[in-house]
């Protein structure tokens, strides 16, 4: 490996920790102790902004939750603008990844960047779900999620959005944040794959994002399973916000 690839896996690699230790940063369990709470002993212990807000009131849950949506979107866009302006790219470690030259792509500097700018989002997630400040516990990633997607503009920014208006739409209808949470999620992969050929975007480009959006997907289901046992078994408890609740037991929604 030449001098100035070393220096650009090492940059990379900054780049990688940094998005994983945004992401980790736990604002749940911050706003609950500025409260004089711990939010992982109360109600669900998910120390995400849905059981803060159940628990120290509605105005400390949104704000937790636009804080969430934060700390994925700032390093994705961080990440771009350096991207762009230093004009860095891994090629070598995507041709090392074994990527076949002659899929149809529109230029693989475009591809080895669109990937780079997707593992940023991807570790801002996982600093969420597993943050190194909680014993590597944390949320669910729903929040932070879409603000990693937001970021990814336009190709994933719109299924973002409209993964958030499913969300919404959901809740209402049902009650059940977890629920919605899940098929929001799981809409992200299909409409991100119809952003990107509206956007005539080469297969390359498109299989990066929609890998994401997978991933992303899987992860939001499987933090969600215990919901969804509970929906099963008619014991989840309704969100008191969407008009639909019961005095009942705590859930445990994102």
């Amino acid at each position: 490996m030449q001098a100035g690839e070393s220096m650009a896996v090492e940059v990379w690699a900054i780049w990688l920790i940094g998005a994983f230790l945004c992401g980790s940063i736990p604002f749940a369990v911050i706003l609950g102790k500025l409260n004089g709470v711990d939010i992982r002993k109360l109600g669900s212990g998910n120390p995400g902004a849905s059981n803060l807000g159940r628990q120290v009131g509605k105005k400390w849950g949104i704000c937790c939750f636009v804080l969430d949506v934060g700390k994925g979107l700032v390093p994705v866009l961080a990440f771009i603008g350096f991207a762009i302006n230093t004009n860095i790219n891994a090629t070598h470690a995507w041709e090392a990844a074994g990527y076949p030259k002659d899929f149809e792509i529109r230029g693989e500097q475009n591809v080895t960047l669109y990937l780079q700018w997707v593992l940023i989002a991807v570790a801002a997630v996982l600093g969420h779900v597993f943050s190194p400040f909680l014993k590597f516990r944390g949320g669910k990633g729903v929040a932070t999620g879409l603000g990693a997607t937001l970021g990814l503009f336009p190709v994933v920014t719109i299924p973002g959005v409209l993964a958030f208006v499913i969300w919404y739409a959901v809740c209402k209808i049902s009650g059940y944040v977890g629920l919605a949470s899940v098929i929001a999620a799981a809409s992200l992969p299909v409409t991100t794959v119809i952003a990107g050929l509206t956007l005539k975007l080469s297969g390359g480009e498109i299989a990066v994002f929609a890998s994401l959006t997978g991933a992303l997907a899987a992860l939001v289901i499987v933090r969600h399973r215990g919901n969804l046992a509970r929906i099963r078994a008619g014991t989840e408890p309704k969100a008191a916000w969407t008009g639909r609740a019961k005095p009942a037991a705590v859930s445990g929604d994102e």
